[in-house]
């Protein structure tokens, strides 16, 4: 496959257009669209924590990447008029990193930490603790002379964010006092959100153009907003600066995106299936090896979406594409029912 920069709706790799996202992030949580249940129950926490004078209980958030996870985060900390502080767990490689933020950070802080299901566990442990007792492990000394130390520190909010929920030890979300987990934006809250962000990027965008690109969007905020800058440039260039229908339905052509929000990897993905191993079952490895791509890249990124719309499914022996698969893709499904029912002889 090509470089993972050709792909326009990978929510979960980084653009770099996607410097500019903060300017279309909102601050605050009445301008935040969409997750209504999360907003609804996040703002009475928030309200109960600022009359007490107190620190917010700790936050998880779960959900697939570009929902909003890291705007909810900021919005939170703005709502409590916090700091914010914001890391991923890539980059704590050793203990003293953690300790060097947290017993630098003021009262009542917001500490953000992006994919924390890839903590290292001397971290994870270290963080158990702070958490829980607001206080550091520190070790003084060495050998024989080695003693452990608690350190105090202010108390804080740590709000962890996953696309993997599963891969995060059982012992760290017990220690979380709020969890909430994001679902995919309906086509009316993403176009919503993609009028709002056209009014920021100054494009004038019509109704039903911004409901098409809605429906186009995976359910992702943050592919809207790629596209709709994408948008801006062919109206701009082969317009007259409106973005109409007509305009969305040509470059989503050129840019490969079809009526579902599928792309050209996607597609692939599907018609390897097909047309290699009849429709499936087949394994993930395999069917990564087929494609070119990782294993991870094609459960984390590729099979959500194709299983939310009903083109995938993953069964015990492997991925099989559904019928729908066969009609999005305009392919028969004679050839398909044909081998199921040989292989179906062959059993008896």
């Amino acid at each position: 496959m090509s470089d993972e920069y050709d792909s326009i709706v990978r929510a979960g790799i980084s653009l770099p257009e996607d410097s500019q996202e903060g300017n279309l992030r909102p601050q605050l949580l009445n301008e935040f669209l969409g997750q209504e249940e999360i907003k609804k129950n996040l703002s009475v926490f928030i309200q109960a924590a600022r009359e007490r004078e107190d620190a917010l209980d700790h936050l998880f958030l779960i959900g697939p990447p570009g929902l909003g996870k890291t705007t909810l985060a900021q919005i939170t900390a703005h709502e409590l008029g916090a700091d914010f502080k914001v890391t991923s767990a890539p980059a704590l490689d050793k203990p003293k990193d953690l300790a060097g933020i947290l017993s630098t950070i003021g009262e009542r802080t917001v500490f953000f930490i992006d994919e924390i299901h890839r903590l290292k566990p001397a971290i994870e442990e270290m963080l158990y603790i702070a958490m829980e007792d607001f206080e550091l492990d520190w070790v003084i000394g060495q050998g024989a002379a080695a003693r452990t130390v608690r350190i105090p520190i202010p108390k804080f909010t740590l709000v962890g964010a996953t696309t993997k929920a599963g891969m995060v030890s059982s012992p760290l979300i017990s220690r979380f006092g709020i969890v909430q987990r994001f679902d995919y934006y309906t086509a009316e809250e993403l176009a919503r959100i993609i009028k709002r962000t056209a009014e920021i990027l100054k494009v004038k965008i019509e109704d039903d153009a911004a409901l098409s690109l809605a429906k186009c969007s995976r359910g992702t905020p943050r592919v809207a907003n790629r596209i709709v800058r994408r948008m801006r440039d062919f109206a701009q260039i082969e317009g007259e600066g409106l973005v109409t229908n007509d305009i969305v339905v040509a470059g989503l052509s050129r840019l490969g995106i079809d009526s579902l929000g599928l792309e050209k990897y996607d597609r692939e993905i599907l018609l390897s299936i097909i047309e290699k191993f009849g429709g499936g079952p087949v394994g993930a490895e395999t069917l990564a090896i087929s494609i070119g791509e990782s294993q991870d890249t094609l459960e984390d990124y590729y099979e959500p979406y194709l299983i939310q719309c009903g083109l995938l499914q993953r069964t015990p022996r492997g991925r099989m594409v559904t019928e729908k698969a066969y009609r999005h893709l305009g392919i028969e499904l004679k050839n398909r029912l044909a081998s199921d029912e040989q292989t179906t002889r062959s059993l008896f």
